[in-house]
C-alpha cells in the first residue's frame, strides 16, 4: 500500500488535538506568575504549534523538493535569530 492511498485524516485529527492542548496550555500558562520567564513560556508554545502547523497542514514533513527544504530552513533559522534577539533584549532589561 502506498502512502499516496492511506487516509491523512487521523493524522489531522491528531495534530487539531494537539494544537487545541497547546492553546489550553498557553491560557495556563497565561494564569500563572513565572516572573521573567512568562514570554519565554508563551514563544516555547507558539513555536511548537507553529511546527505543528507548517509540518502536517502545510505539507512540509513530506516534501522532496530541495527549494522547499532550503525555504523552511531559512524561514527557521530567522525565527530563532528572531527569538533569540527577543530574549536577549527582554532578559537584559533591568525590572523595578
Amino acid at each position: 500500500m502506498s502512502d499516496h492511498s492511506k487516509s491523512p485524516l487521523p493524522t489531522y485529527f491528531a495534530v487539531f488535538f494537539a494544537l487545541l492542548v497547546g492553546t489550553g496550555l498557553t491560557v495556563y500558562a497565561a494564569t500563572l506568575d513565572l516572573g521573567r520567564f512568562n514570554a519565554a513560556v508563551a514563544l516555547t508554545i507558539a513555536s511548537v504549534k507553529a511546527t505543528l502547523v507548517a509540518l502536517f497542514f502545510m505539507h512540509v514533513k513530506g516534501a522532496s523538493e530541495k527549494l522547499t527544504k532550503l525555504v523552511v530552513i531559512s524561514a527557521l533559522f530567522f525565527l530563532l535569530l528572531l527569538l533569540g534577539l527577543t530574549m536577549t533584549d527582554y532578559a537584559t532589561r533591568l525590572w523595578s
